[in-house]
């Protein structure tokens, strides 16, 4: 009887996860098939990861980074699904299929989640989604040329960032002010100040106001 690969596909655009779904599922590959789930959200996503561990879990996930939310509170992306997803199932093989592909996110991403895998989305198509599935599954990693080349351009100052300069992210996007965020993040104002800075100059806005801040921290998918 034939292995069988069960992948799941997370991404808010329908159209998508379908188009993976179809193209893997109907390819003939050597010594296993596919079978597909798919998901719209970080919530979706989590409950089937945890059902999934009942009986045979994900052999690879298919995250994209940006989601559309169904709660309040911070905004979970396909970035939190990677990480809960190695904390509960290490064996499952995790390969980010995103638009972002500029250096500072992808290496983020590397460094918190260590993903078997990483494609740009513009560079998918269906030679590359097979290849990608067949080197995973035997000699992972496999990465698209623009996030190959975002590796390749890793910088010493490299943006990393943690649950704290993630929540001065979020709560400067939905508008609160500086001087209010110790009612919900656990820092002195003036170290709320500091990482503001430092966020600012990393990601290179640093003569400019909050909203350059949020703008470039939303382009990179950090928010």
């Amino acid at each position: 009887m034939m292995k069988t690969v069960r992948i799941l596909a997370v991404d808010d655009h329908e159209m998508t996860t379908l188009g993976y779904k179809y193209i893997l599922e109907d390819t003939e590959f050597e010594g296993f098939q596919v079978k597909m789930d798919t998901a719209k959200s970080f919530e979706d996503a989590k409950k089937k990861i945890q059902e999934s561990l009942k009986l045979f879990p994900y052999d690879i996930l298919l995250l994209d980074i940006q989601l559309s939310q169904s709660t309040d509170g911070p905004a979970k992306t396909g970035e939190d699904i990677g990480i809960f997803a190695r904390e509960v199932s290490p064996s499952t093989k995790i390969v980010f299929m995103s638009s972002f592909s500029d250096n500072y996110r992808i290496n983020s991403i590397l460094q918190s989640v260590d993903p078997e895998g990483y494609m740009v989305k513009t560079e998918i198509d269906q030679q590359s989604l097979q290849a990608m599935v067949k080197t995973v599954m035997h000699s992972p990693p496999y990465y698209t040329q623009k996030a190959l080349a975002a590796i390749r351009k890793k910088m010493a100052n490299d943006i990393s960032l943690d649950e704290n300069d993630k929540q001065i992210l979020y709560y400067l996007s939905i508008g609160t002010k500086t001087k209010d965020m110790t009612d919900y993040i656990s820092l002195s104002l003036p170290s709320i100040e500091n990482r503001k800075r430092q966020l600012k100059i990393l990601f290179g806005v640093e003569k400019q106001n909050d909203q350059a801040l949020i703008t470039e921290s939303r382009k990179r998918g950090f928010i």
